[in-house]
């Protein structure tokens, strides 16, 4: 009887702590909190290609060019972000500038499938050299003495600094996974500070490839093109003319109604990781004439080139056709840094 007593009590004292373990809450283990969002971020880059060509025209007299840029940024939430830049890009510019260098800054928007861009542009060249061959313009406007101490052999002529900047908007539209096309504008008080205002609009179209179309390489492709139409006011004296010719529509003697010109581009480019390789065709509908009047091309020559604007029968080759590659690299602090 004693053992049968011992057994129930001992049944009875696991039933009890049992039960009150039971009652015991357990304690859940605390999440990790989430990582603290960081707004800051930083983009950067450089670039090769074997030609410099904006808007269809080249920069860098079909010659290799070199790019860099800079873009600290500021994502005041996934859908809005702040950012300012620099950049630079190595051209050969009739005034002989050192170099191209562009400070920019604006906001970049979000709204679902729309991404739109708005900011200003500053596209500044040091280091230029007037060329004129005169002390006065054609409106008799009194030059400096740089300006009349230097010509251009085949009769150009181009400001020391030809600094200017243009505002913009942009917007692209994210059809799917592999379609997408953009609307850009651009406007200057001042194209490349020659008194005519320019105005820039564009329509761009992207077809990105399926990821899976080189396996598992990491490689990836796309197509795109642009095509767009530069509208162009009238330069200020010192690019007007008081020749006469055959065909010309002058003199004018204080300034000249720059050509308005359509452009266009198509290419195609293959990425890896960080890299871009782009090969572009370009081109424009701009005559020899009116290019040579536009871009004051020192290499241009006498080939009978004359247009209403342009009586001196030189011709440029410059806004032509042209094949473009490019090999560039693009990285964020955020997403390759880390």
């Amino acid at each position: 009887m004693k053992k049968v007593a011992l057994l129930a009590t001992a049944l009875a004292m696991v039933t009890t702590g049992s039960a009150f373990a039971a009652d015991l809450r357990v304690k859940a283990l605390k999440a990790p909190p989430p990582p603290a969002f960081d707004p800051w971020d930083i983009a950067f880059g450089g670039a090769v290609m074997s030609d410099y060509i904006f808007r269809g025209i080249t920069q860098s007299n079909h010659k290799p060019s070199v790019s860099a840029y800079f873009e600290p940024r500021f994502n005041v939430n996934k859908d809005l972000q702040l950012y300012v830049g620099v950049a630079g890009e190595s051209i050969s510019f009739p005034n002989r500038a050192a170099a191209e260098i562009d400070i920019y800054g604006g906001i970049r928007p979000t709204f679902g499938a729309f991404a739109f861009d708005i900011g200003v542009w500053g596209y500044l060249y040091p280091g230029g050299t007037c060329y004129y061959g005169a002390p006065t313009d054609t409106a008799g406007n009194p030059l400096s003495a740089q300006c009349a101490a230097n010509a251009l052999l085949n009769g150009n002529v181009m400001k020391k600094d030809v600094s200017f900047f243009e505002v913009y908007g942009k917007v692209n539209y994210t059809i799917n996974d592999n379609w997408s096309v953009g609307l850009n504008e651009y406007y200057t008080p001042s194209f490349l500070n020659s008194g005519a205002w320019g105005d820039y609009v564009s329509i761009t179209a992207k077809w990105t490839a399926p990821s899976t179309t080189f396996g598992s390489s990491g490689v990836g492709m796309y197509v795109s093109g642009e095509f767009g139409r530069q509208f162009l006011g009238t330069s200020d004296s010192f690019y007007g003319t008081g020749i006469a010719a055959p065909g010309f529509a002058g003199p004018f003697p204080n300034g000249i109604k720059y050509a308005d010109y359509n452009t266009w581009n198509i290419g195609i480019g293959f990425t890896y990781k960080v890299f871009t390789l782009d090969l572009r065709y370009s081109d424009t509908d701009l005559s020899k004439a009116n290019c040579n009047a536009f871009t004051s091309d020192y290499t241009a020559v006498a080939n009978g080139s004359f247009s209403s604007i342009n009586p001196t029968g030189v011709g440029s080759n410059w806004c032509g056709a042209a094949g473009i590659a490019k090999l560039s690299f693009d990285l964020t602090a955020m997403t390759n840094l880390k």
